[in-house]
């Protein structure tokens, strides 16, 4: 039968027939993963089921992202959990310190995953890797347990909505928004275990970073994974990011049986704002226009790539950050801090007043370095937005691309760069 990006990539993996959607089959891992949060849950589990080692010491990554360094005790002693089972078991992938970043920037740009590989993580941002065209999923600590003894897991093979995005791409759009535009158009649930499948003329001249952003969000629409087809710009990505020699192309098959097709026109559509307290609750940013603003932060693993804080510099050079708005800046990995460097846009966010820090998940899941006080207003480039995700109960999160959330400091309100 013609097949789906997530049917032909869960097929490579198995030994069964995929024949249907909702088929379970069993599929082999290429690589398992962690963090400081979630990796010692998994250890725990692992230990209780009297496992003895991992499947694959170079398949496993444990990435000390989300409390880095260490905020407190207990965030210490969690790392140590990590750092002492890495030791045990001769992890090959363990990261923390100096060459640790945002785990879903780090891996892809180490070529830890890549086109037609199945992941599954113990963190729900695990979709990112479909940019790249990888199966690629969250899972609990349980079955990350059981993915680091057995190299396999079982998955249910998700039906799939398609998305084709075509139009003329705006100036100041970009990935993040095209994502937001998709999640108020079929809500937080609309892809409820379901595959996204994206396409169109937009997308296929997407650069690979925001193709990642937007799966990044999957999640935010209820989606297992968000694919994309393995193209030239897939292929260019690999060979500059640990990869080289990817030769293989990976696309749906003409006549692919989809639950949905989801049709959007970018032509002239501004930058856009997912408004409190859901990442559906999206507005055109002009039409939040003068809502005042304490905080902006630039960074995650949804937009802290060198991509992304090209687009802050830009907005933010010769410019500065309005009195009475904290500007944090986290580049994601050390190698997009270092071009950072190489490039002076360290010199543009430090002469514009930002505070720049270290690579780090910081306060997208309200951890530290970040947190909002009570009735305090964040525009973030980060991908969840609820009550209480950055600090306060009371607080209120925007989430937007990087060039909203740069002109949003300047102005220290909510502002598109066209605004300034």
């Amino acid at each position: 039968m013609p097949q789906t990006l997530a049917q032909k990539i869960l097929q490579a993996h198995t030994d069964d027939v995929i024949e249907r959607d909702g088929q379970i089959v069993q599929c082999r891992l290429s690589l398992v993963l962690a963090n400081d949060i979630t990796g010692p849950l998994a250890i725990k589990s692992f230990k209780g089921m009297g496992a003895s080692h991992v499947f694959d010491k170079d398949r496993i990554a444990l990435v000390m992202d989300h409390f880095t360094p260490q905020k407190d005790i207990a965030s210490a002693n969690q790392v140590m959990i990590s750092r002492q089972f890495a030791r045990e078991q001769g992890i090959t992938h363990y990261y923390e310190g100096g060459d640790c970043g945002v785990e879903h920037t780090l891996l892809p740009e180490r070529g830890l995953v890549g086109p037609g590989d199945v992941v599954i993580g113990a963190d729900s941002h695990t979709c990112t890797y479909g940019g790249i065209g990888a199966f690629a999923t969250g899972m609990g600590s349980t079955d990350i347990a059981a993915g680091m003894a057995l190299g396999e897991t079982w998955i249910k093979v998700p039906p799939t909505i398609r998305v084709n995005i075509n139009g003329r791409m705006p100036r100041w759009l970009r990935g993040k928004d095209l994502m937001l535009l998709l999640i108020k158009t079929i809500g937080v649930d609309g892809a409820l275990y379901k595959a996204l499948e994206f396409g169109g003329s937009v997308i296929n001249a997407l650069p690979v970073e925001g193709r990642l952003t937007m799966a990044n969000m999957a999640i935010e629409a209820g989606g297992k994974v968000g694919l994309f087809a393995v193209d030239e710009l897939t292929r260019q990505y690999c060979a500059e990011h640990g990869r080289p020699g990817v030769t293989m192309s990976l696309a749906a098959d003409e006549g692919a049986a989809y639950e949905r097709v989801v049709d959007i026109d970018v032509t002239g559509q501004e930058p856009v704002v997912a408004c409190p307290h859901l990442p559906s609750n999206v507005k055109n940013v002009s039409e939040l226009k003068d809502l005042p603003v304490q905080q902006v932060v630039v960074g995650s693993c949804t937009n802290g790539r060198i991509s992304d804080m090209r687009d802050a510099a830009e907005i933010l050079r010769g410019r500065k950050v309005a009195k009475g708005v904290r500007c944090i800046i986290l580049p994601s990995t050390p190698a997009v801090w270092k071009q950072c460097l190489k490039e002076g846009l360290m010199d543009v966010f430090m002469d514009a007043g930002c505070i720049v820090g270290p690579c780090t998940c910081g306060p997208c899941l309200g951890g530290h370095m970040g947190i909002l006080g009570d009735g305090e207003r964040a525009v973030a480039t980060t991908n969840r937005n609820f009550r209480g995700r950055m600090g306060s109960l009371d607080s209120e999160v925007y989430l937007s691309s990087p060039v909203v959330a740069a002109a949003s400091a300047v102005a220290g309100c909510i502002a598109g760069p066209d605004q300034l």
